[in-house]
């Protein structure tokens, strides 16, 4: 191949969610660190065309990005570390591989042949391997294969890997298998035979590991490393150990110390452009783990049980913490659980609450009270998406008299459709791929808070929503103060609403946590949190 890109696949043995995004994100920013320019793709083993349609508990979060991709939430993780954006050629599943194959045989582009895994669904999936470093943009592209070695959904994209090193040449390939090495507490023993099978599936495979990033909640005596090196053929250096850590962001520091960027650049042929030495990732790991001050915010939603359904929104909130030396306790409260009786003792020591994203019924009302409550308390409010849709309907029917207010979402023949869906919305019939999804402008009112975060008139973020704030009803929701103060220029949409006589009351339609990053945490957050710690101040007084 005539681009210089070098490519590095992580595989994973023995368990699932062991980690490959945090190695994988760990990995690109020490490469990063090293003056390279470095991407991170992920491909899925499932059918989906995307994440779009999953539930949040099935496969966590549904991130997405600047140009409307529905993906994986390790692209969170990716964006998070590396502070660069990604797009749709960074997610690929086997969805959108056989999709991609079919349309092709239908389109006539096989004429004559026989369609099969092998060539044509491989050759399919190492295009899109391929793809983010033809343009000579990337030194390095990190590919993450979901999924274990083994599981039979995998075994297409095992099998391009290993074509992939004879396309590719020596030197500009190489695969990291990630692994467990469990401990066995009633023999007191660290036992490798679960790494040693999982690797020999691999080489069944055709896929020689170059190497192992071993997962433990112990430290790898030397004996260990040598047993493992010698039964899965990798170097003894090459045996790299990974325990547990304190923060997903002390991963990158610990692999460094591991030495974990030296073997790879070792194995590529590569030399250090600059060595920045992550000044800046322990500069914030240092703010992280020395703050000055403590907050409790509370994040009402209806997927609290599996706390990945709000990754990013959850990784804001240390970001932001981060920045004025905070920490941040997030209470995760289901909204299910909140009635106006309870509600005082299910909210009750909060500096701060949030109502998170979500679709449908389960939990509204518990929402509504939720809204209600901060408003009424004048405790500092952010919600997001559906939670501010919430708060317009909280506010549409205690204050401005619409007792049926509500969103044609949950109540398709409401009297007040404060919260309707979008226009161009009406006509789609599927569900995959076909909200407004992606980045766009917002313009926002001199002099609100939200201007006052951001520091700009303009701002871009990431949308993923069907209904939106109904403009008919827009003058009398800002005659009894509550204001529409950001818009889309375009199309007039309203993106942010504030409550006027509020001490902290803000509600965006798009998502911030989205765009939230180590080195650029997310204004809203930061600012929400420091309206919680004067808010806590004020009680204490």
């Amino acid at each position: 191949m005539a681009s210089s890109t070098k490519y590095i696949f992580i595989t994973g043995g023995v368990t699932s969610s062991l980690g490959k995004g945090i190695i994988a994100a760990s990995l690109g920013k020490l490469l990063q660190s090293r003056g390279f320019s470095v991407t991170i793709q992920k491909f899925d083993p499932y059918l989906n065309i995307d994440p779009g349609t999953l539930n949040p508990y099935e496969h966590g979060e549904c991130y997405v990005t600047d140009d409307g991709a529905e993906t994986d939430l390790d692209l969170g993780h990716y964006e998070r570390f590396l502070n660069v954006s990604t797009s749709q050629s960074n997610n690929i599943t086997t969805g959108r591989i056989y999709n991609n194959v079919i349309t092709k045989e239908r389109r006539g582009d096989f004429l004559g042949k026989t369609v099969q895994v092998i060539p044509h669904i491989t050759d399919e999936i190492k295009t899109n391997f391929y793809k983010l470093g033809e343009d000579g943009k990337y030194d390095v592209v990190i590919t993450e294969i979901g999924g274990c070695v083994g599981d039979i959904e995998s075994l297409p994209f095992i099998e391009a890997v290993r074509q992939a090193r004879w396309d590719l040449g020596p030197n500009n390939f190489m695969v990291i298998h990630l692994t467990l090495i469990p401990y066995l507490s009633a023999a007191k023993e660290l036992k490798t035979k679960p790494t040693q099978h999982s690797v020999k599936q691999l080489l069944e495979a055709g896929i020689q590991p170059d190497i192992l990033v071993c997962r433990t909640e112990h430290h790898l005596p030397n004996e260990v490393k040598k047993k493992l090196a010698l039964f899965c053929n990798v170097q003894l250096n090459n045996v790299i150990e990974a325990m547990d850590a304190e923060s997903i962001y002390d991963v990158p520091l610990l692999m460094k110390k591991e030495k974990l960027d030296e073997r790879v650049l070792t194995t590529l042929k590569l030399s250090s452009k600059n060595n920045t030495e992550l000044e800046n990732w322990k500069d914030f790991l240092g703010r992280l783990k020395n703050p000055t001050e403590e907050v409790t915010i509370g994040l009402v939603g209806k997927y609290v049980s599996l706390p990945d359904s709000y990754k990013s929104i959850i990784e804001s909130f240390t970001h932001a913490g981060a920045a004025i030396e905070c920490e941040v306790n997030l209470k995760l409260i289901s909204s299910e659980e909140i009635n106006g009786k309870n509600i005082k003792y299910k909210l009750k020591d909060l500096d701060g609450i949030v109502v998170a994203p979500g679709f449908g019924e389960r939990g509204f009302e518990g929402k509504i009270e939720t809204v209600k409550y901060a408003r009424e308390n004048e405790i500092p409010f952010f919600g997001i998406c559906l939670g501010m849709q919430v708060a317009v309907i909280e506010f549409a029917r205690n204050v401005l008299n619409l007792p049926g207010a509500n969103s044609t979402e949950m109540n398709p023949s409401t009297a007040a459709p404060v919260i309707s869906l979008m226009e161009e919305q009406k006509q789609i019939i599927n569900m995959g791929g076909t909200m407004r999804l992606g980045a766009y402008s917002c313009d926002l009112k001199s002099g609100s808070k939200a201007y006052k975060a951001y520091g700009k008139k303009q701002i871009h973020e990431r949308h993923r929503h069907r209904y939106e704030f109904n403009n008919e009803y827009l003058k009398e929701f800002e005659s009894k103060g509550m204001i529409a103060t950001g818009k889309n220029p375009d199309t007039g949409l309203v993106e942010i609403v504030e409550l006027k006589n509020h001490p902290y009351f803000v509600g965006v339609q798009f998502h911030p946590e989205y765009k939230s990053t180590v080195l650029n945490p997310q204004p809203l957050f930061v600012n929400f949190i420091q309206a919680a710690l004067d808010n806590q101040n004020k009680k204490s007084k």
